[in-house]
């Protein structure tokens, strides 16, 4: 009779475990489609900083400092390549500092267009801001979705007794995307 509860208590752990184990595994693909979801979407903003800059240049040619920062800010941003095996805090922060280069070498191109009446009528310039500006939100709501799926993913291997299985298996957290350091200073407006 002992070795009979016994084996029901061991199948019965076999199996916890094997469920608990599928969803850490669940989990962790969320967090890398999550992630691979964020670097579609900065890719798409690389694709798209080539015609910006040359639909500027066209208009604006002595604002080519401007216009090497943002050539220069994507070169950097898409050489920071990180892949979802090597995502550590660390490694996350130096990706997020390039992206955020971009996006103020952006910013500042935009600005430098509200000199330039005739560029700022231009179809093709109107629609590349437009798409450029539908990539930030579309960048914006995959950053959350990726710290949504690390958050269950964190969650479930720091949760008891999952935690043991996380453990044997080296289920480890993983990092979430933080906001930049400048985003906590507002703008300066100037008239």
């Amino acid at each position: 009779m002992k070795k009979l509860i016994l084996a029901a208590v061991v199948a019965l752990f076999a199996m916890t475990s094997c469920s608990t184990y599928n969803g850490m595994v669940s989990k962790e693909e969320a967090v890398n489609t999550a992630w691979s979801n964020v670097e579609t979407q900065y890719q798409r903003r690389a694709d798209l900083i080539p015609n910006l800059v040359a639909t500027v240049k066209g208009y604006a040619a002595h604002e080519e400092q401007t216009l090497t920062d943002v050539v220069e800010a994507r070169a950097k941003a898409t050489s920071v390549n990180l892949s979802v095996e090597d995502l550590t805090p660390e490694k996350l922060a130096q990706f997020q500092q390039a992206q955020s280069a971009v996006t103020s070498a952006l910013g500042r191109l935009i600005a430098v267009s509200e000199n330039y009446p005739d560029l700022k009528a231009n179809q093709n310039f109107i629609e590349l801001q437009a798409q450029i500006e539908g990539t930030e939100n579309r960048i914006t709501v995959a950053r959350r979705e990726f710290n949504e799926a690390t958050q269950a993913y964190n969650v479930a291997v720091r949760k008891f007794p999952a935690v043991i299985i996380a453990k044997i298996f080296s289920f480890e957290q993983k990092p979430y995307f933080e906001a930049d350091a400048a985003a906590a200073e507002a703008p300066k407006v100037e008239f």
